[in-house]
């Protein structure tokens, strides 16, 4: 042994892998691993593949209701929506994005559109939920401002050229900035899709003797290493080198494979299917057979490969990508091939089913790895400690430029890179594609129409890591709400819910308190509100060196909308409307947009959250909307009242003038973010109607004003121009971006 070698690690440990779970690996074999076998255990017991850290916690959260098919535990959860059936899923590709921004952000894209096929569902639309650090200009930008200015452009552009090519429109989603996100910013994408309820495949390789095809892409490096080496450990300043680890996506295979795999579903040729995401093939093949009871033998002379001289343990955990792994009979093989020869897709049977519960892989006739398969996905189970952290959360920038004027302080929060309009986003995503789009990007929450049919669904997905920092368990509480009420405010019914937690190392005790504080949170919302979870995804690890994010569980919810029932724009329609607030505000300036833009800061306490509340004025909205009384609604979240009104004016025809609560503060009453509060716009001759309503279930009503002009007048405040507040707002963020020059 030369010096060298005698001070490199063994070879479970630079696989991540630790000397106990080296150990139980040779207990499960009764013997070493060999280095493929080594490989194998590294991927699927890694914090990505096998929630070592989290399942724990996770085993309590709501999944049953009454819309609910499939719940956690299988590629996408399925809710039953007037019959059809709805597939749901959200990813994280935070770390590869962070290395490389567009194909990081595209190959996310192709995961979780992946998740929702194998699960029969034809993908008909993705929201994306991103957080990057400061762009120059804005509050709290260092040194990391055009870094995360170039990581933005690149995972919008990821976004848009992955999903414009597979022909699935990218119909909403939200994007914001803090400083914690400089080191890893989080690229979180939900699927939904539609499929038959008699046709929902399952990731299950039955019948010893079946056959194992493999379709899509041929294998190669790029990818290996990706679950372990990227998503389950903290970067460094080393980052930049774990670029090979970063999958490359090809947007026109995953088209071809969309349309092959529900080919051969639709054509009753398949049993079982399963993507290859994370771990590749060595994942797809003994989950499946873990959870049909079976085993399966694999010839990896039957891979086709893209790269010469690949190892069995490359072949096995390459995360390439567009591959699918296939179940079925032995006498369907030829007519799923003749199939995919049609479509252009390839296909190559690779192996069988068989009865051993062993995953048995072979090359050159030769065993190269021998495993049992349930072992692979039976990784082992951390109950980490976690402790509170001691002291007060405040956290203080001073914002550059400071503004004390109510007005300045509204065009400048209109303006800022976390409210203003996101339309140079979502300009570049082609959101009307497949034309059941009934409205996209902009509003509160998505509307869908299911395809072939006049039912429609709402969907959202939001988080707020600025709350979860003061209080993760409030601030997962006020995701699940703030997701509820922008599904309201369009007259959806809030049904079902997917998740995507993000979170530092959770070898830290106070990160793991974050984390279960955050679980507990949002269970306690979903009770509340009757949303249960249908499944989710953990991402732990976005932490660089001791910077870690701030906690930011991401909430995916979908909902229903009543036949007949039409959602108001948010913009202001009609001069003479009557504007109205729906819920009562209080001085509640903690951890808001206020604080962090005009002020610098980051301190609680949160804004106080009734749930009851918040269920209450979801039923009062959408019976509004149900009867067409309502001409405008703007939910009150993020810049509460005044940034509400600033939208609606940008948004709409008109501007309005506005008296405020006498006796009352002018800053807190325009910037708090009370929760539990709507903007609405209602004729005149509708208004008793309304308050009628509100008064029949407690919910407090004021008359804010009326719809009026071209200013936005408010009481106390300076008046500006509506066209004034348009131009901050659509403006705002294409120059954070540089597309406008100061």
């Amino acid at each position: 042994m030369t010096p060298e070698t005698a001070t490199e690690p063994p070879l479970h440990r630079s696989l991540g892998l630790t000397d106990d779970e080296y150990s139980r690996i040779q207990e499960i074999l009764g013997r070493a691993p060999n280095h493929a076998e080594l490989a194998m255990y590294s991927v699927m017991w890694s914090e990505h593949c096998s929630y070592k850290s989290s399942r724990s916690h996770l085993k309590d959260l709501p999944s049953d209701g009454p819309h609910v098919l499939i719940g956690p535990g299988e590629g996408a959860g399925v809710i039953q929506v007037d019959g059809i059936a709805v597939a749901m899923r959200i990813e994280s590709h935070n770390h590869p994005s962070f290395v490389e921004p567009v194909q990081g952000a595209a190959t996310g894209i192709g995961g979780v559109v992946r998740d929702v096929v194998s699960m029969g569902a034809r993908p008909m639309a993705l929201l994306d939920s991103l957080r990057f650090g400061p762009l120059p200009g804005d509050t709290g930008a260092d040194r990391t401002a055009d870094r995360n200015r170039w990581l933005t452009g690149g995972v919008v552009s990821g976004i848009s050229s992955y999903g414009n090519c597979i022909g699935v429109p990218t119909v909403g989603g939200e994007i914001k900035f803090e400083s914690s996100y400089s080191g890893n910013p989080l690229v979180n994408v939900m699927c939904v899709g539609v499929v038959p309820v008699d046709r929902i495949m399952l990731a299950r390789a039955p019948g010893p003797g079946n056959a194992v095809l493999l379709l899509g892409s041929t294998t190669g490096r790029d990818g290996i290493g990706g679950v372990s080496v990227l998503a389950s450990a903290a970067f460094d300043e080393e980052a930049g080198t774990k670029r090979p680890s970063v999958q490359v996506g090809d947007p026109f295979t995953e088209k071809l494979l969309i349309e092959g795999s529900l080919s051969l579903i639709e054509k009753g040729l398949v049993v079982g299917i399963q993507d290859l995401g994370g771990a590749g093939l060595c994942c797809a093949t003994s989950e499946s057979a873990a959870k049909a009871g079976t085993g399966m033998t694999i010839d990896l002379d039957e891979v086709p490969l893209r790269e010469k001289g690949m190892e069995p343990f490359e072949i096995l955990t390459s995360e390439s990508q567009e591959r699918m792994l296939v179940i079925m009979k032995p006498e369907l093989v030829q007519d799923a091939i003749d199939e995919c020869t049609r479509l252009g897709l390839r296909a190559s049977v690779i192996g069988e089913v068989t009865d051993s519960g062993r995953l048995t892989v072979t090359r050159g006739g030769e065993v190269v790895a021998d495993v049992p398969a349930a072992s692979l996905g039976d990784g082992p189970l951390y109950h980490r400690p976690y402790t509170a952290p001691t002291g007060p959360r405040v956290i203080r920038t001073p914002a550059p430029d400071p503004v004390t004027a109510p007005d300045e302080a509204l065009l400048k929060l209109v303006a800022s890179a976390n409210i203003a309009s996101k339309r140079w986003v979502w300009e570049q995503y082609d959101y009307q594609v497949m034309l059941n789009t009934v409205a996209g990007p902009g509003p509160d929450a998505a509307i869908l129409r299911l395809p072939g049919t006049q039912t429609r669904i709402a969907v959202t997905v939001d988080g707020n890591g600025r709350y979860g920092e003061i209080d993760p368990r409030e601030g997962a509480r006020h995701s699940v709400a703030e997701a509820y009420r922008n599904l309201s405010t369009v007259g959806a019914e809030p049904v079902a819910v997917t998740n995507c937690m993000n979170f530092g190392n959770p070898e830290i005790p106070e990160v793991m308190w974050q984390f279960v504080e955050a679980v507990q949170g949002m269970g306690e919302a979903c009770r509340v509100l009757e949303t249960p979870i249908t499944g989710g995804n953990v991402s732990f690890y976005n932490q660089t060196l001791d910077d870690a994010i701030y906690p930011t569980p991401m909430i995916g919810m979908i909902g229903i909308v009543a036949p007949g029932s039409i959602a108001p724009p948010i913009g202001f329609q009609n001069e003479e409307d009557i504007i109205v607030l729906l819920g009562r505000t209080k001085d509640e300036l903690g951890a808001s947009e206020y604080q962090r833009t005009i002020l610098g800061a980051l301190e609680g306490p949160l804004p106080e959250l009734d749930l009851n509340a918040e269920a209450t004025l979801g039923w009062l909205m959408r019976e509004l909307i149900s009867r067409d009384l309502l001409n405008s609604a703007h939910d009150c979240s993020e810049g509460g009242i005044g940034v509400a009104l600033a939208e609606m004016a940008a948004q709409g025809r008109w501007g309005a003038q506005i008296r405020t609560e006498p006796g009352r503060d002018l800053i807190p009453w325009l910037f708090s973010e009370t929760t539990a509060r709507v903007v609405v716009a209602v004729g005149p001759g509708d208004l008793a109607e309304l308050k009628d309503l509100a008064k029949g279930i407690g919910t407090p009503v004021a008359e804010l004003g009326v719809v009026k002009g071209k200013l936005l007048s408010i009481r106390g405040m300076a008046d500006i121009k509506t066209a004034v507040i348009k131009e901050a707002y659509e403006q705002g963020f294409p120059r954070s971006m540089g597309e406008i020059e100061e």
